[in-house]
């Protein structure tokens, strides 16, 4: 009897150990920690890619909205004693434009068992307003800074957009191409960038499209390693209209690419109208 007995211990102390794990684990995915790394290259020029139906820069501020409103959803069914999430929006390389820089800072947001109902109800205006006046000093300029989303991954993801205890989302609003003058090399068939012209000249325009990448041991270099506890959502992708296969050939890096990194969860998503991915955004965010 006493040898059952001994035995039988163990066993609720490991059960009490397992749902005190699953009960901490719970806690922290329901503290968002959502970053944006918007891609302020000339994609967003509405001379240069214009739309009929919605401009690009147009689309952007509403998956930001979109995004915004899940946060704020959020935040809204917790108690206030229970707050402890977090937005904020990046750029790489930094805006040399000094009114970016300012307006980005209104876009950092934090919440806490501190925080009033009117800071939280603050945020719809300030997503609202601010996002608008960066595009607009962004095209006025004309002088578009781009974004080095790989050197960003390889030098600031892990300090910026991972944080303990909290469900981390990087949304990276952009067109699916990735370049930057600084950071443009290979190492053998592998690339930290994808332009029109490299999917050309690797001959990605057919159906066998992922055999070539395969074979050829394509893709984006790893920047990093080790991203199990980022979700990334990629919104914006908007491919070249002369090859069938493009957007086919986009999503495949970057799907490579974040499995290198084991990114835990990813999403890659087209330009297509605000309308049409808010209730997906809102789904993706609102899973625990």
């Amino acid at each position: 009897m006493k040898a059952k007995i001994l035995l039988i211990i163990p066993f609720f102390i490991l059960t009490a150990s397992f749902k005190a794990e699953n009960k901490l684990q719970k806690a922290d995915s329901n503290n968002l920690n959502i970053s944006f790394l918007l891609d302020l290259s000339d994609r967003i020029d509405p001379k240069k890619n214009t739309n009929a139906a919605m401009e690009y820069y147009q689309r952007d501020l509403q998956y930001i909205k979109s995004v915004q409103k899940a946060f704020t959803n959020h935040i809204k069914q917790k108690r206030i004693m229970q707050l402890n999430d977090q937005m904020q929006v990046f750029f790489d390389p930094e805006p040399k434009d000094p009114l970016v820089n300012k307006l980005s800072q209104q876009l950092k947001v934090s919440f806490n068992k501190l925080s009033s109902k009117d800071e939280i109800s603050n945020i719809d205006k300030t997503f609202s307003e601010v996002p608008l006046k960066i595009y607009q000093s962004a095209i006025k300029d004309g002088h578009f800074i781009g974004s080095d989303i790989w050197r960003f991954f390889k030098n600031k993801v892990q300090d910026y957009c991972i944080k303990d205890h909290h469900r981390n989302i990087l949304v990276i609003i952009t067109d699916g191409y990735m370049y930057h003058k600084e950071s443009k090399f290979m190492e053998n068939n592998k690339s930290s960038y994808l332009s029109p012209e490299f999917i050309q000249a690797k001959k990605l325009t057919t159906a066998n499209y992922k055999t070539l990448f395969e074979k050829n041991k394509l893709g984006f270099i790893p920047a990093i390693k080790g991203l199990q506890n980022l979700e990334v959502i990629v919104l914006g992708i908007n491919p070249a209209k002369k090859n069938a296969y493009e957007e086919d050939v986009i999503n495949l890096y970057w799907t490579d690419w974040f499995k290198a990194m084991n990114v835990k969860k990813f999403y890659i998503k087209p330009a297509s109208l605000p309308t049409d991915l808010d209730p997906i955004i809102q789904r993706i965010i609102s899973e625990k």
